[in-house]
């Protein structure tokens, strides 16, 4: 949704789209999804990925240090700002613009204190579809990994989490939508609880 939003007008160009990758793994960090379905969900978006490859169980300073490289090489080329989603966390969000000040860069924040639970639904409207990866298994349980975002989904999330996830309740695989030129296939495969997360495994199919 982010990145529908600051594609809208003409006030920005994209130069990438960056995301996190666990080595060892090959899967984006915490969403656990296989890279081949990253490099394809990119290709339908049409822009290109910065991937920045974190080891496993990387402290934060590691992260900070392999970021902070990635920003130093777009600041060099001329790129001024970076994208969030973030919408809600007043400390992630003043984390990320520390970060970004380190470097001369600013924070753009455009899904900034929208309603989450509007948001979603907005994000159903539009067509987007996305799939649930992930879900802390401490505020919700293994009957939702492996779901399709919809109208059925959201009247069954219990009360104390968050529409969007915008709590870490859960995460998603964005497959297709409006800025898609198609969708990306996959398939459902086995379902996993590791340190209290439980993940959906996403199969590639074939393009």
């Amino acid at each position: 949704m982010a990145l529908y939003e600051i594609t809208r007008g003409d006030a920005y160009e994209v130069a990438a789209l960056l995301t996190t990758v666990t080595e060892g793994y090959e899967r984006i960090s915490m969403h656990g999804v296989r890279r081949t379905l990253l490099e394809q969900q990119v290709r339908s978006l049409g822009h290109r990925i910065e991937e920045v490859f974190i080891s496993q169980n990387a402290s934060n300073e590691d992260y900070d240090t392999k970021m902070r490289q990635v920003l130093e090489k777009y600041r060099s080329q001329g790129v001024h700002s970076v994208v969030f989603g973030d919408v809600s966390l007043e400390d992630v969000r003043s984390y990320r613009e520390m970060n970004l000040r380190k470097v001369g860069m600013k924070g753009l924040f455009p899904l900034w204190h929208r309603d989450t639970a509007g948001l979603v639904e907005s994000f159903i409207d539009l067509g987007f579809r996305a799939v649930v990866t992930c879900t802390d298994s401490r505020v919700l349980g293994r009957e939702f990994v492996g779901r399709v975002i919809d109208e059925s989904f959201l009247a069954e999330l219990p009360p104390h989490v968050d529409p969007s996830g915008e709590n870490g309740e859960y995460h998603t695989f964005v497959f297709d939508g409006p800025i898609f030129d198609n969708e990306v296939s996959f398939s459902i495969g086995d379902i996993v609880l590791r340190d209290s997360f439980y993940f959906c495994d996403l199969l590639p199919e074939p393009d």
